[in-house]
């Protein structure tokens, strides 16, 4: 097992990492920016290393910067979290070209999934059905018009390297198909510096479904069930949970058992989700994320794994803790995305917090970094913190929900909670019934 593990990231999920670290009796060193001096868990690592000035370029991307830390320290592993470096192959080859451990899978299958239409390709031949569109990248606008012929308007243009929703177009009709392919083009250029497209058979109101999957190098592959993480805004997640109000046990130990069926094929390793459209009683696979996800902690609320943990024993060479059979689902869990941005228009909200109080009792969670007086920059992604409610059922969750988001205190900052607190309160969303584009009309129909 290592003995010291250097945390490449900051807020709520370098403090998650610290403490299952510290569960398994391992030290941590916290990197972090001169604008996250303060941060919670560089006050509790064991080490801390200041890798640069608050520009995430600077620091947090800093590859030179943490490989330096990792030397100073004498850090055997790196966890980067999620977002960052997390999903850079290079950085994963660069840590073990100095012989320290890169928490997460292999550079190839980072690589490897990493570019959508290889990653498409791969599952397909796997076993994972796919949404119907173009075999590889798409060359030319008549190449493109020659697609969408077969699959039917509307499509959804993407960008081969893209994520975080940006790169992506919707056409309607042929007439829009060319402003779609120029505008995808040109936006996948400037953010991914590559403005390769692929094209998909745009699904109207589909849910947006994901299976974990934890992989050893021992052979064994498990299946954690899927996670629901429909409601989102501009194809960012808001509030996930688990498991979906679409799906029934068989349709759950289905899709499991296709991915992972197709992960042991694939010869992975560690932690990863693979993310589905799901329309009509029809999976389609949209990507894999080759990392933890900001949604893990409703797996862990029902399954009583610690997703985190068993990461960590993976890259050590050890195998997981459990096997498929030993996998209990247990009631319901839902995360709300705490941010601190206007809950209508989603302005970033950066400030000094002046009262924190969180929520508490019998199934209750918050993952948070930050505390009364800390100082949200304005460098960074606007989350604030998670909170996670468990229930035996979806209705007791539901109504553990309404519950924690009215004790939730957060004064110095606007945040997202008086949205939370409206959307636990529609009929369509206690029913469960809701798709990927429910938010947004939502939200257009009550502004």
């Amino acid at each position: 097992m290592f003995e010291k593990v250097l945390i490449a990231n900051r807020g709520e999920i370098a403090l998650r990492i610290h403490r299952a670290c510290r569960e398994m009796g391992i030290k941590t060193v916290a990197v972090h920016s001169t604008a996250d001096a303060d941060a919670m868990h560089v006050r509790l690592a064991n080490e801390s290393v200041c890798i640069g000035p608050p520009s995430a370029t600077d620091s947090y991307l800093n590859i030179p910067a943490i490989i330096s830390a990792c030397e100073i320290t004498g850090a055997d592993a790196v966890h980067p979290g999620y977002g960052f470096l997390s999903e850079n192959a290079r950085f994963a080859e660069i840590l073990e070209a100095h012989g320290i451990t890169f928490i997460g899978p292999t550079a190839e299958h980072i690589r490897l999934m990493g570019d959508k239409i290889q990653a498409k390709s791969t599952v397909k031949e796997l076993g994972i059905p796919v949404v119907p569109g173009s075999d590889g990248a798409i060359k030319t606008d008549d190449e493109a018009y020659k697609v969408a012929e077969e699959t039917g308007f509307p499509v959804l243009v993407k960008a081969a390297a893209g994520g975080g929703g940006r790169g992506m177009k919707v056409a309607q009709t042929r007439e829009e198909l060319s402003g779609a392919l120029a505008n995808a083009r040109s936006e996948a250029k400037a953010a991914f510096g590559d403005d390769s497209l692929y094209m998909e058979k745009y699904l109207g109101q589909p849910r947006h479904i994901e299976i974990q999957v934890v992989a050893d190098s021992h052979g064994n592959v498990v299946h954690l069930g899927e996670r629901d993480c429909s409601l989102q805004r501009r194809h960012q997640k808001v509030l996930e949970e688990c498991p979906s109000p679409a799906l029934n046990d068989a349709q759950r130990a289905e899709i499991g058992g296709i991915v992972s069926k197709a992960i042991k094929g694939l010869g992975y390793l560690g932690v990863g989700t693979v993310e589905f459209l799901y329309e009509n009683g029809e999976f389609f696979f949209i990507e894999m994320n080759t990392r933890l996800q900001v949604e893990h902690p409703i797996t862990e609320m029902v399954t009583g794994i610690d997703l985190v943990r068993e990461q960590i024993r993976i890259a050590a060479g050890l195998e997981m803790s459990f096997t498929q059979d030993e996998v209990a689902f247990s009631g319901h869990a839902i995360e709300c995305r705490i941010n601190a941005e206007d809950p209508r228009t989603f302005t970033p909200s950066p400030g000094t917090i002046k009262d924190f109080h969180t929520p508490g009792g019998l199934g209750v969670r918050v993952d948070s970094g930050v505390y009364s007086g800390y100082r949200i920059p304005p460098y960074y992604d606007s989350l604030i913190g998670k909170l996670i409610v468990h229930g035996r059922n979806r209705n007791e969750c539901l109504m553990r929900l309404r519950r924690t988001l009215h004790e939730f205190v957060i004064d110095g900052v606007k945040t997202t909670i008086p949205l939370f607190q409206e959307l636990v309160n529609e009929p369509d969303f206690i029913n469960g019934d809701y798709h990927i584009h429910w938010l947004e009309d939502f939200l257009a129909e009550t502004t």
